[in-house]
């Protein structure tokens, strides 16, 4: 099998990931909750994730890093502490969209014909009411990366919070904290994690409210939950199993280095797209040219749905991609589509697959 469904989970993890999810599994006892030699070992790797997560993400104190679930999880955290009206954009994946739909008081700026979003545009939806912008790194569909930087910076002379969803750039590209009040990012993607992890790292100013509270592990007779952070966001016995994962494919990128990893991967995208560029039949989407894209290719075959195609790429070819609209249904009406089948590279992929890969397309373009 060719497994291009990277956007979606990473399959392929760096051996190191797995080794370390069996040790804690046979080695952890519940952090937090005794001062035996189980309960520490896993509260110690709880914190040394959170030191490594702070350095990769440029967060200046590691207890600002909150664990979660996943990035969903993170976002409704994130956007339940926003005050005043809402920016964000038409490139939103529902793990965003959903949450501010919920809450009202929002502006969805469009997406141009290549599916990208200008500061400038941004900056026009901006109201006297407005509380925060929340804009993706890169989409899910595209794979256009989009300029937090300027944005972080536009939010910061107006005086906004500043929330980012880097499902799909954390572990792929640089992220600095800086003019970022909260950002949110999954585990089980280019992070190389366990499913089941993810959170939030916060910047010095912003602090929404926890969506649960429970047990801490201290303070017990306390009717209200712990106050301090992580503990104020982070209710019940930790997924310390899954993080320990999550910390082993953390350190795994910074051995291999981010660019290196990108760099690969992206060099896969880049020839599949090539490859498929003049191939009649064969539309696909978003900003190719673009300097900086993360790893996904999206198509369309003329004459079929996107969920024809995946099925036979995967029944004739053994080639497993993602059909449909990818939980990003306004990018899709932007892009007048019902769907779209995505090519999601890792540095994984290799050369050859790559090339076996485009063959198969232009093989089922000329079927039609």
């Amino acid at each position: 099998m060719i497994y291009l469904d990277n956007a979606a989970t990473t399959l392929q993890k760096p051996p190191c990931v797995k080794e370390a999810v069996v040790r804690a599994m046979d080695t952890f006892g519940n952090a937090s909750r005794g001062a035996h030699a189980p309960a520490l070992d896993a509260l110690r790797m709880l914190m040394e994730a959170r030191i490594a997560l702070a350095s990769l993400f440029g967060v200046d104190d590691p207890m600002r890093v909150v664990f979660a679930p996943n990035a969903t999880v993170a976002l409704n955290i994130a956007i339940s502490g926003i005050r005043g009206h809402i920016v964000t954009t038409a490139a939103e994946h529902n793990s965003v969209l959903r949450p501010i739909y919920k809450r009202g008081n929002y502006t969805i700026v469009p997406c141009d014909s290549l599916g990208c979003v200008s500061t400038e545009a941004i900056s026009s939806a901006i109201r006297p009411d407005t509380g925060a912008v929340v804009l993706t790194h890169a989409s899910n569909v595209t794979g256009n990366v989009f300029d937090i930087q300027s944005v972080g910076e536009l939010c910061a002379e107006r005086g906004l919070d500043f929330i980012v969803d880097a499902s799909q750039s954390a572990g792929l590209l640089p992220i600095e904290m800086k003019n970022i009040s909260a950002l949110c990012f999954t585990g089980h993607k280019s992070l190389f994690g366990p499913q089941g992890t993810g959170g939030l790292c916060l910047g010095p100013n912003y602090r929404p409210e926890s969506l649960y509270v429970g047990g801490s592990g201290h303070h017990s007779f306390d009717s209200k939950h712990p106050g301090e952070l992580p503990d104020a966001l982070e209710a019940g016995t930790q997924n310390a199993h899954g993080i320990a994962g999550l910390l082993a494919g953390v350190q795994y990128i910074q051995s291999t280095g981010l660019s290196t990893i990108h760099n690969q991967a992206d060099t896969w995208a880049r020839l599949f797209a090539h490859s498929l560029a003049d191939i009649p039949g064969v539309t696909l989407y978003g900003d190719l040219a673009a300097p900086l894209r993360t790893p996904i290719v999206s198509l369309n075959i003329q004459g079929y749905d996107s969920a024809q195609v995946a099925a036979l790429l995967f029944e004739k070819y053994g080639i497993a991609v993602r059909a449909g609209a990818h939980c990003a249904p306004l990018m899709h009406d932007g892009l007048k589509l019902s769907g779209s089948v995505r090519f999601s590279f890792s540095h994984f992929n290799t050369r050859e697959e790559t090339l076996f890969v485009a063959d198969a397309v232009c093989a089922l373009a000329a079927s039609r």
